[in-house]
């Protein structure tokens, strides 16, 4: 199923709870504004390369349109059109004054010099730099993207525009970033597991945990449920992964996997397993913080988590969630569980506006204060709607973007 499509599901199901008009659910579904543009690059070979780039801009009722920027082979209009719409609902369920916006580049990061990466990014903001700024549209990291890209973003944005820190976020803290950005996905999935497992009633110390995708939002979750007595008995990256029933060295990954360029391949720590059967695993939760639509309708009935959390942007596609509805598992959905990045960059975005850098404490608290709202926000309405937890995050952030659109006057 298309990345819009399932949006599209999703959103359906929430507009109908909400009774909204026609006219109402066109307006909201319809992007502002589509980017295609070519990015011609001199390669250091000498060689003509032309790349793909897209950035679609959703929708601004609530604010400036927000999203992140990603590099990959896979990228294409359609992925990038349905992750635009997530971030619309992902900023309102927050209640951060943004809307919504995503980018990419149809480019294997991987394959480039560093050089090579930094001239298709500049030429990137050459294309595109009148469509974005602090008061219209701000980038951010995302698949594929780092802070040192942000950096470059934001240096080629000011050759045009004049000083603009707060044009783009998620850039490193030396040159007008925000600490605790790096960590603050990851911290976020998190504490919106530990809010869950309280309110569900459930003892958190030995809670048994299978993640899969170790990179930024793995790392940062594994580290902070396990500093909370959580088992993390597998994880896995693209190579495949590792399980051990007593629970995994969190801190032996981490190190083997810094060792290694990032990658867990070799790790002497527990048994090697596939992707396929980390999904399956007799445990307690299961965390996807890898790719989009790894569990379907023909993997969901192998599923034995009673509970998953979406740390990744869709890992869930709408025929297995309406199988894991039927068979009573919880799942968190990704507009909630990962919005610790975005609040993040708001964070980042309102110390750039002022000049003012926050220190890593203050972020953490106001982190901890935002995710915390919402999580018990879309818990109360669930409940009294009798709705899943994913409809109701879309009900409070579909209802909030309706709403604005209705009081400025558009509808």
């Amino acid at each position: 199923m298309r990345p819009s499509e399932a949006t599209r599901i999703y959103f359906d199901r929430a507009a109908d709870q909400l009774d909204l008009s026609e006219s109402i659910r066109r307006l909201l579904l319809t992007a502002k504004r589509e980017v295609q543009v070519h990015i011609p690059v001199e390669l250091d070979s000498g060689e003509l390369a032309t790349y793909i780039g897209y950035r679609v801009q959703h929708n601004d009722a609530r604010g400036p349109m927000k999203g992140g920027l990603r590099y990959h082979p896979k990228v294409d209009l359609d992925e990038v059109r349905g992750l635009a719409a997530l971030m619309t609902w992902k900023t309102a369920v927050v209640d951060l004054p943004y809307g919504g916006a995503k980018g990419g580049i149809a480019i294997d990061p991987s394959k480039l010099s560093n050089r090579e990466l930094e001239r298709v990014t500049r030429c990137f903001v050459d294309a595109i730099h009148e469509l974005i700024g602090p008061h219209v549209d701000i980038p951010a990291p995302d698949m594929g993207t780092t802070a040192e890209v942000m950096a470059w973003i934001m240096h080629q944005y000011d050759k045009y525009h004049g000083f603009s820190p707060a044009c783009v976020t998620g850039k490193p803290v030396d040159y007008h970033g925000l600490p605790g950005r790096d960590e603050a996905t990851g911290r976020g999935v998190g504490a919106i597991t530990l809010k869950l497992l309280s309110r569900l009633g459930r003892r958190i110390p030995g809670t048994r945990v299978a993640i899969q995708g170790f990179g930024n939002v793995g790392t940062h979750t594994a580290r902070f449920l396990r500093d909370a007595e959580c088992r993390i008995v597998a994880v896995s990256d693209a190579g495949g992964g590792f399980f051990r029933q007593d629970g995994l060295d969190v801190n032996a990954l981490l190190k083997h996997a810094q060792n290694q360029g990032g990658r867990l391949d070799g790790f002497a720590g527990g048994d090697s397993i596939s992707n396929a059967e980390l999904l399956a695993l007799d445990c307690d939760l299961l965390i996807p913080a890898a790719l989009g639509g790894v569990l379907s309708r023909e993997n969901a009935g192998a599923v034995r988590a009673q509970i998953i959390i979406e740390a990744a942007n869709a890992p869930i596609e709408p025929d297995a969630d309406s199988i894991f509805d039927d068979r009573g598992i919880t799942v968190v959905p990704d507009i909630l569980v990962n919005a610790g990045g975005v609040t993040a960059s708001y964070f980042e975005w309102v110390q750039n506006l002022q000049q003012y850098q926050w220190g890593l404490n203050r972020v953490r608290q106001e982190l901890d204060r935002v995710l915390g709202e919402a999580f018990e926000q879309v818990w109360q309405l669930a409940a009294s709607r009798k709705v899943s937890l994913r409809t109701a995050a879309y009900m409070l952030g579909v209802g909030r973007v309706a709403r604005a659109t209705v009081l400025s006057g558009v509808a």
